[in-house]
C-alpha cells in the first residue's frame, strides 16, 4: 500500500485551485473538474456527493487538522501572504517555536487550517549566520550536532 495524500472539501474548486497555485506555486497533476490533484493534496468540490452524506454535515473550521508546508524563503513568503486580502490569520501572526522554527497559521478559502513553517535547514543556517556555533545551535534546537550536520547535507 502507498499513501497518496489528503483530499479536502472545497466550495469552489476553481477558486481554491487558484489560491493554492498562486500562494504555494502548486502545479496541477490531475484535473477532473470537481476534483483537482496537485499530487499529495487534492481538492474536492461536492464532498457531500463524494461521501454520500448530507451537505450540511460538511464542517467548516473544524480545527482538528492542518495542512503543513515548509518554506526556504520564509520572510519572502510572509511578504507575499501580506499582499493578499483573502487570508484570515490564526493567532498573532508569526510565532517562533522553542527550537527556533518560525511558523504562521491561517485559513484557506474553505476554513482549512494551514501552517507554513520555516524550512528546518534554513533555521540552522539562520542561527549559524547569526554567529552561533554548531554546539550553540545544537543546544538551542535540542538536537545533536551530528543531526544538524545531516540536515545541512540534505
Amino acid at each position: 500500500m502507498k499513501y497518496e495524500g489528503v483530499c479536502i472539501a472545497v466550495k469552489d474548486v476553481n477558486r481554491s485551485k487558484k489560491f493554492y497555485q498562486d500562494l504555494f506555486g502548486l502545479e496541477v497533476f490531475q484535473d477532473y473538474g470537481i476534483n483537482v490533484s496537485f499530487g499529495g493534496l487534492s481538492l474536492q468540490q461536492e464532498f457531500d456527493w463524494l461521501l454520500g452524506i448530507p451537505k450540511e454535515s460538511i464542517l467548516e473550521k473544524a480545527h482538528n487538522m492542518e495542512l503543513y508546508f515548509e518554506e526556504d524563503d520564509f520572510d519572502g513568503f510572509i511578504a507575499k501572504l501580506g499582499k493578499r486580502d483573502d487570508v484570515q490569520y490564526i493567532g498573532d501572526g508569526v510565532k517562533e517555536a522553542g527550537w527556533g522554527q518560525r511558523t504562521i497559521r491561517f485559513y484557506d478559502l474553505d476554513g482549512h487550517v494551514i501552517e507554513v513553517g520555516e524550512n528546518m535547514k534554513m533555521v540552522v543556517k539562520r542561527f549559524l549566520d547569526s554567529g552561533m556555533s554548531m554546539e550553540e545551535t545544537s543546544r538551542r534546537m535540542d538536537v545533536s550536532v551530528s543531526d544538524l550536520e545531516k540536515l545541512l547535507q540534505s
